[in-house]
């Protein structure tokens, strides 16, 4: 045999290529770091695992009615063989011939299937259709009908599917397991039906296009709850905030065998979770429990700390956004992370690549102190005017500030804060501070009093525009700019504010992604003026 070419020898490298990243990227690494082992560049590894996932596609989505006919020919063939021994009395020849028809029978779907945990009193097999999966799924989906694993940490930044597989094979492991019944969670129960509740009937409606739901389900809100109705199993929702109503939930009958936490990092730490788990999970010889979590920015968080643990029940897989095909996501999501890719690289690794960048506790990590001048204030032409109300021992703060959407940078130079004063006296200290009759003033929106009477006097206020996980979402909004510029001699108190802001943590002092409601006036003045950015943005 001749010295192989140089075309075969680039080939088999390119081979070798994938199947060595693939290996890494389910391993956790990034592609920085998976170019890096394979010699390559970061972008040739993206391709290098792309070219990999995209035969995995193919092989998954290769026609399944041709394979059943090759799989029967097959079995003709060996049962042709078997069957005259077998008619001349020969036991084994016998005992393989009933095999082989098992085994056909299986193939045609002539017996009543079983399910992925031995159940076998279902009467319907459920398998999630190949096109509903982002191939970088597939792999745990392969590990979850082996049942490999008790545990599965989904990973990942936006737009990676993580929540929508999630939900997907909540149901389907619902719909398979007629004893079993579903439980999700959030740390915060007022957060369930936005989030888990409504990703979960979409699942239902998504599946419902494949297979025989139509009417099947009933979905409430009072109490937030959905049930299959053929057999009556339910998916209960609970928030870790109420561990009392996880341990009264006592299923109609089977137990509760499925449990999906959403936002993992928010919950109260290991222990907490830990809690749930053995409080939620009693009877039945089988459980899975998904967690799904988008990686927060510190590596100090227990949730990042608890995945550095081994655990051999336990799968933790890591996705982006790059690994789901472009059409599922559309231009706008792919132009948006581009460009914050290229105006502020920090926060579109934590966004959309899923990687955790802070240490520490602080929340804002892209505060910038310094003098703001005349001449730039002069300049703005979107200022922004926020007032979170206060008496005592709570002041209540005014701010102003402006936004520069073409750079991601917040500018942060008027404040007012006053203790003890009435409405009538806050409106003047504003109008003070620069506040005019036409400048839209943002307040808490759980004041409506105050905000009718700031409006009497002249003020052209309204509330903000809030809802379950606000907060959340405004915070995560003012952690991804690029800058937040504080002119801490105009603005001293919300300097200070945002310099010190951290975490909550746990009594073990871990810490977890929720935020303090202390000691924020200024930051929740400044959530305020910027409400209808944030909000326009979650819409969307």
């Amino acid at each position: 045999m001749g010295p192989e070419s140089k075309a075969s020898k680039k080939k088999f490298t390119a081979l070798e290529r994938e199947r060595e990243g693939m290996r890494l990227r389910m391993s956790g690494l990034t592609y920085a770091e998976i170019g890096k082992r394979l010699e390559i560049t970061e972008q040739g590894a993206y391709k290098a695992i792309m070219r990999a996932l995209g035969k995995l596609r193919e092989k998954v989505l290769e026609d399944a009615d041709q394979l059943r006919a090759l799989e029967l020919q097959r079995l003709d063939v060996l049962f042709n063989k078997m069957y005259e021994q077998a008619e001349r009395g020969n036991q084994g020849a016998v005992d393989r011939c009933i095999r082989i028809q098992e085994r056909r029978a299986k193939l045609l779907g002539l017996d009543m299937q079983s399910d992925a945990w031995g159940d076998d009193s279902t009467k319907e097999f459920y398998k999630l259709p190949a096109d509903s999966i982002s191939p970088n799924f597939m792999p745990v989906y392969r590990d979850i009908w082996a049942a490999k694993h008790r545990e599965y940490v989904l990973s990942g930044g936006r737009g990676s599917t993580k929540s929508s597989f999630a939900s997907l094979i909540t149901i389907e492991q619902l719909l398979n397991n007629p004893q079993v019944h579903g439980l999700a969670l959030r740390q915060v129960k007022d957060t369930l039906r936005d989030s888990v509740y409504n990703q979960l009937v979409w699942a239902i409606d998504y599946l419902s296009g494949y297979f025989d739901l139509e009417g099947k389900f009933k979905c409430t809100t009072n109490p937030l709850e959905i049930t299959y109705k053929p057999t009556g199993q339910k998916i209960y929702f609970r928030g870790g905030d109420d561990p009392l109503k996880i341990k009264s939930i006592k299923p109609p009958f089977g137990y509760i065998g499925i449990l999906l936490f959403e936002e993992l990092d928010q919950f109260r730490g290991t222990a907490a979770v830990r809690s749930i788990v053995q409080s939620a999970i009693r009877g039945g010889d089988h459980a899975i429990q998904i967690k799904v979590i988008n990686p927060p920015r510190s590596r100090n968080n227990w949730a990042i700390k608890d995945m550095e643990i081994p655990n051999e029940n336990r799968l933790i897989h890591r996705s982006t956004y790059l690994e789901v095909p472009p059409e599922w996501l559309g231009k706008a999501f792919l132009d948006e992370a581009d460009f914050l890719k290229e105006i502020n690289p920090d926060a579109y690794r934590h966004e959309y690549m899923g990687e955790s960048i802070g240490i520490g506790g602080l929340v804002f990590e892209n505060v910038s102190l310094r003098k703001i001048t005349d001449q730039e204030i002069n300049q703005f032409d979107h200022v922004l005017h926020g007032l979170d109300f206060g008496y005592y021992p709570d002041p209540a703060h005014y701010a102003r500030c402006h936004y520069d959407a073409a750079r991601l940078t917040l500018y942060i130079f008027g404040e007012m804060r006053a203790w003890k004063a009435a409405n009538r006296r806050i409106y003047d200290l504003m109008t003070a501070a620069g506040l005019l009759p036409s400048d839209t003033l943002i307040c808490d929106s759980a004041e409506p009093k105050s905000i009718a009477d700031l409006r009497e006097y002249g003020a052209a206020a309204r509330g903000a525009e809030k809802g379950p996980g606000s907060v959340e979402y405004s915070i995560k909004f003012l952690q991804g700019l690029k800058s937040i510029v504080i002119d801490n001699q105009r603005c001293p108190h919300t300097a200070e504010e945002f310099l010190h802001y951290e975490y909550e943590q746990t009594k073990d002092g871990e810490y977890i992604s929720s935020f303090p409601d202390r000691e924020d006036h200024a930051i929740a003045a400044v959530r305020y003026a910027t409400n209808l950015i944030w909000r326009r943005r979650g819409t969307a």
